[in-house]
C-alpha cells in the first residue's frame, strides 16, 4: 500500500473524500475540529497539517480499507499530485492500484481489437504498458497483466506473420509462458504450449506439432474447448503431411465435441477444415458439402476467419476443372481482404495455393 511522505490539505481531502465522509465526520473520525478541515479543504496544496496531524492521517490511511486506498489513488491522480506518493510500492515503474485496474481494460480492449484484425490500435495499447513497467519491480499482479500482454502481443504478431525470429509470436509466447511459469498458474501455462504448438506448424515443424497437441489434447490443465481445439489441430498437421482419411477421424471427434459443449464459432472452423481434409482425399462433393456448411455457420465477421473461410472455398473450387475460374475469383477476394488487413500468412497461402495450381495446369 501507499504511504504520503507529506501530507497537504491535498491528500487530506483525497482521503477525506476516498473515505466517503461528510467534513464533521472526517474531523470526527481524526479527532480533530471541523475548521481545520474546512482550512485544509479551502488552501489544498498550499497548507499542511501539523506533525502530530500528519502522524494521525498516516494512520487513518493505513487503516483503511484496499478500496479506499484504490479511491485515494486515483483522486491523488486526477488531482496530479502522484508525486507526492513514495514508499515500496511506488518505485519507478511500477503501476499504481488504479492503474492495474486500466491496464486490465486496455487488454480487454485490445483483445476486440485484435479479432477485428485492427493491429496497429491492439499493439499501441499493450506496448503502452509493457514499455512503461519494470518487472523486476512489479508484484504478481503487475506480472500476471504482464503474461498477458505478451500472449496477446505473441496472438498479433502470429497472425501477422512474424512466427520466428526475434520481436516474434515465439518469442513472446515464451516470455509469457515463463512469467506464467513463475506464477504458477498451470492453465495459462498449458494455453501457451498451444499457443507455441501453433507457432512449430506454421513454421512447418508438423511432426513436433503434432506430438504436442496430441498431448494437449488430454491435458487436463486445459479447458474442454482448448482441449478439442488441440485435438482439431492434430487433424490439420495430419492433413498438411498427407495423412487425409486419418485426418477426418481425428476432426470428426473434435467437432462431435465443439457440438457437445456448444461452441458454434469453433464447429464451424472444424467444417472447414474437414472440407479441406475430403479435398485432399478427392472427394470434392463432400469438401463442398463441409465448407458449405461452415460458411452458413459462422457466427463471426472478424476478417481473419472470413478470409480463412474463402481461402478454403477457393481451394476447393480450383480443384475441379468445371469450377476454376470461380476458384479463382474467390481465392482474389480472399487475397484482397487479407492484404487489406495485414494478414501475411494468410497472403502467402493464398499465394502458394494459386502456384501449385498453376504448376498442375501448365503443360509440362
Amino acid at each position: 500500500m501507499a504511504t504520503v511522505h507529506r501530507w497537504t490539505g491535498l491528500e487530506a481531502r483525497s482521503l477525506r473524500l476516498a473515505l466517503r465522509m461528510s467534513v464533521r465526520t472526517f474531523a470526527g473520525h481524526l479527532g480533530v475540529g471541523i475548521r481545520t478541515i474546512s482550512k485544509w479543504e479551502k488552501l489544498l496544496a498550499a497548507t499542511e497539517p501539523r506533525p502530530d496531524t500528519q502522524a494521525i492521517l498516516d494512520t487513518a490511511l493505513a487503516r483503511a480499507e484496499p478500496a479506499v486506498h484504490l479511491r485515494f489513488d486515483t483522486f491523488l491522480s486526477e488531482a496530479g499530485r502522484i508525486d507526492r506518493m513514495v514508499g515500496d510500492a511506488l518505485p519507478v515503474g511500477v503501476p499504481l492500484a488504479w492503474e492495474y485496474e486500466s491496464w486490465t481494460d486496455d487488454l480487454d480492449r485490445a483483445a476486440v481489437a485484435l479479432f477485428r484484425q485492427d493491429f496497429t490500435f491492439a499493439e499501441s495499447l499493450i506496448r503502452r504498458w509493457l514499455g512503461r513497467t519494470k518487472l523486476t519491480a512489479v508484484d504478481d499482479r503487475g506480472r500476471y497483466l504482464a503474461a498477458r500482454s505478451m500472449a496477446l502481443l505473441g496472438d498479433l504478431q502470429r497472425d501477422q506473420g512474424a512466427v520466428l525470429g526475434p520481436l516474434s509470436a515465439q518469442q513472446a509466447y515464451a516470455s509469457a509462458r515463463s512469467l506464467f511459469r513463475q506464477l504458477d498458474v498451470p492453465r495459462r501455462v498449458a494455453q501457451l504450449d498451444l499457443s507455441l504448438a501453433v507457432v512449430a506448424e506454421m513454421s512447418g515443424k508438423l511432426e513436433i506439432a503434432a506430438q504436442q497437441y496430441e498431448s494437449l489434447a488430454v491435458d487436463d490443465r486445459l479447458s474442454v474447448r482448448d482441449r478439442a481445439r488441440a485435438r482439431l489441430w492434430v487433424g490439420t498437421t495430419l492433413c498438411k503431411d498427407g495423412s487425409h482419411s486419418l485426418a477426418v477421424r481425428v476432426m470428426l471427434v473434435a467437432t462431435r465435441e465443439f457440438e457437445k459443449i456448444e461452441e458454434p464459432e469453433d464447429w464451424s472452423v472444424a467444417h472447414q477444415k474437414l472440407a479441406l481434409a475430403y479435398r485432399g482425399l478427392g472427394d470434392l462433393p463432400r469438401a463442398l458439402h463441409f465448407i458449405g456448411i461452415a460458411r452458413r455457420a459462422a457466427v463471426t465477421d472478424a476478417p481473419m476467419q472470413r478470409v480463412r473461410l474463402e481461402t478454403a472455398h477457393g481451394h476447393i473450387l480450383l480443384s475441379d476443372p468445371a469450377t476454376r475460374d470461380d476458384g479463382l475469383i474467390t481465392l482474389g477476394k480472399a487475397a484482397k481482404m487479407a492484404g487489406q488487413f495485414g494478414l501475411n500468412h494468410q497472403l502467402a497461402s493464398i499465394e502458394g495455393i494459386r502456384a501449385m495450381s498453376e504448376g498442375a495446369s501448365s503443360p509440362r
